[in-house]
This record gives C-alpha cells, structure tokens and sequence, in this order.
C-alpha cells in the first residue's frame, strides 16, 4: 500500500482538525471521489478504496460531498429509453 505525506503549517492543521477530527480520512475521501467523479475510479474501486460495504454506501457519500453521480449523459439516456418506451 502507497502512502503520501502532506505538509500543513500547525496552525492551519489545527483549525482544519477542528472542522475534520480525522483529517487523513476526509481527504482520503475526497480525493477518491474526486477521482470517481472525473470517471478515474469506479464504484467497485471507490467501495474497495474506503471500504465501504456496499455501491450504495459510495452513493451515500457522494451525497454528503455533493458529488453528482446522475450526468447528463444519464439523464439523455433515460430520455432515450422513456420514448422508446412510449411514455
């Protein structure tokens, strides 16, 4: 397993750690659905990444991040599928 290393003056550590009790965790998650939003990581990888225990668990945090998980793309091809339908 990699693991990184980041620098942050004390104070600022300090008042982040105010606002995130567990830093390291919050940005783990950020940065991996960071990754999942820009279509780098899939769900079974975001799931497996944070361990998570299931896709609905990573749909949970996407919305406690804001993180759309519904495009456009999704959007046109539900629209496609409705017609098709005849609804």
């Amino acid at each position: 397993m990699m693991h990184y290393t980041i620098e942050l003056p004390d104070k600022y550590a300090v008042h982040l750690q105010k606002h995130w009790s567990d830093i390291e965790r919050h940005l783990l998650e950020r940065l991996v659905l960071e990754a999942y939003a820009e279509d780098v990581l899939t769900t079974p990888e975001v799931q497996e990444i944070l361990q998570l225990p299931d896709r609905f668990a990573v749909y949970d945090l996407c919305d406690k991040y804001k993180i759309a998980t519904y495009t456009l793309a999704d959007l046109q091809r539900d629209r496609e599928t409705t017609q098709r339908l005849g609804f």
